[in-house]
């Protein structure tokens, strides 16, 4: 059985942290507050989660029944991220606070690894990386995701996981003994190349490129892997040039297949959205204004017109594919996961 270690980052104390740990999440609960000097001005707050498995409400359009999510809140600081929003539930706020105070489920894996063993068990798909990336920056220090796949890979569970970080082809043996064993897929999630749209979209990624290079790596290591185009924002990486060229790089690097997700602004999210836009794009605040008029979604026309820029491309990709790979072992079938955003 699996055992995580709690020996944390040694010689912090929560001691003297008391004060500022989180209400809601219940005092029991809470191992440690703390900030990490490396960490640049970031609080990590230690907990012991009563369930690591999440089921997803049935009203939801996700493909799938149950969700790991081992982080609550997320360093890459993505403007569009929808999960800001769940950091509230916290009586934090979407947009500092979601960046700078992190939840750690150190136990996760031990929790999943009981959850996944009771008898009732069904072996329904998991998804990873629904809510915030499990592969942000900290999981190089908690290494919460072995202990997790470890579990998933024991109980012939199919899975699939969304990630912004090459961090993931640390796990890769991991990944390939699950696919082996049941489905499984990777998806990296690359919204754009341009490096202005990156860094003021998502100020601390790992680069894109290194994004497609994971892709074909976990590829070439056995793991389908997939590329995610997410969010497509319509004005700012949107052209059919932006896309055209991920999907070029795409296919090199073998990727299973490619998504587009538009932008949806969702509760918080949206005044976060905007006021980027202000301060960075006040040209598109007009265009905006008008697109989500009507709620958190652009019109079902400019979501079909996204979907259209991929959907050709994977239609090419399968035909040159049964042209150029018939000689070669397929990969089992592995379900699409939506994206973070």
């Amino acid at each position: 059985m699996c055992e995580h270690v709690f020996v944390r980052w040694d010689g912090l104390s929560a001691e003297q942290e008391r004060e500022r740990r989180l209400p809601r999440l219940g005092a029991d609960s809470v191992i440690r507050t703390f900030d990490a000097p490396e960490a640049l001005g970031i609080r990590f707050h230690e907990i012991r989660a009563r369930s690591a498995l999440n089921r997803v409400p049935k009203q939801s359009r996700m493909p799938f029944c149950f969700t790991v999510n081992p982080y609550r809140g997320c360093s890459h600081a993505c403007v569009f991220c929808f999960a800001r929003s769940t950091h509230t539930y916290l009586d934090l706020n979407a947009r500092e606070d979601f960046e700078r105070e992190i939840v750690v489920k150190v136990n996760a894996p031990e929790l999943l690894r009981a959850e996944l063993a009771r008898p009732s068990w069904t072996r329904e798909h998991v998804a990873l990386g629904t809510n915030t990336d499990p592969y942000q920056w900290v999981e190089s220090r908690y290494r919460l995701m072995p202990g997790i796949w470890e579990a998933i890979r024991d109980s012939l569970t199919p899975s699939s996981c969304v990630t912004k970080s090459p961090l993931v082809l640390r796990d890769v043996a991991l990944l390939r003994e699950i696919h082996e064993r049941a489905e499984m897929s990777v998806y990296l999630s690359v919204p754009t190349l341009d490096e202005g749209a990156w860094r003021e979209t998502e100020p601390h990624t790992p680069s894109p490129r290194a994004r497609i290079e994971a892709v074909a790596k976990l590829n070439d290591a056995g793991v389908p892997a997939g590329i995610l185009v997410a969010p497509l924002m319509p004005g700012i990486n949107d052209s059919p040039d932006q896309i055209t060229k991920i999907l070029e790089l795409a296919e090199e690097a073998g990727a299973i297949s490619v998504a587009a997700v538009t932008l949806h602004l969702r509760g918080e999210v949206r005044g976060v959205f905007f006021d980027w836009l202000r301060h960075h794009r006040p040209d598109l605040v007009p265009y905006y204004e008008e697109l989500y008029a009507r709620g958190a979604y652009a019109p079902s026309a400019k979501r079909r017109e996204h979907s259209a820029l991929v959907r050709y491309r994977n239609r090419r990709q399968r035909r040159r594919g049964r042209r150029e790979t018939a000689s070669k072992p397929a990969h089992k079938d592995a379900p699409s996961q939506s994206s973070l955003f």
